[in-house]
């Protein structure tokens, strides 16, 4: 599938729901289902910066695609991750740089955050396109 399509997918499956509680739930349940970071990237170097909880990815290329596990200590923001991850891992590099992430705001994402979650989010956003244009450096 390609990044659109899977974000097309996202914004249905969030209209299902018909309030944030609902939707916060389903954020929580697909953190469960989040490819988890291996413990040996637990550390510093991987922490995303500019979120307020513990948020770690690791990137690897396969086959000229990018993969993406990660983790976090608090649910919301692990459900958070997981959906970006589920839009963003094996795709190739170019098409995670060049991808628009209007996608959270049709699902409404943004406005239900605090501000320092709305924050983390758009640094999570920024790690895992700069995993894209190191990935992608390496194959120019």
């Amino acid at each position: 599938m390609t990044i659109e399509e899977i974000q097309n997918e996202i914004i249905d499956e969030f209209s299902m729901f018909e309030d944030w509680e609902e939707r916060y739930q389903y954020m929580i349940d697909l953190g469960k289902t989040l490819p988890l970071i291996d413990e040996q990237y637990k550390t510093e170097d991987h922490i995303i910066k500019g979120c307020q909880s513990k948020v770690w990815v690791h990137a690897e290329m396969n086959d000229d695609k990018v993969a993406f596990t990660a983790d976090s200590d608090a649910i919301i923001t692990k459900g958070i991750i997981a959906i970006l991850i589920r839009v963003f891992s094996n795709q190739h590099p170019k098409d995670i740089i060049e991808a628009n992430t209007d996608f959270i705001d049709k699902i409404g994402l943004k406005d239900h955050l605090s501000p320092t979650r709305a924050n983390g989010l758009v640094s999570m956003i920024k790690q895992l396109k700069m995993y894209a244009i190191a990935y992608q450096t390496q194959l120019n």
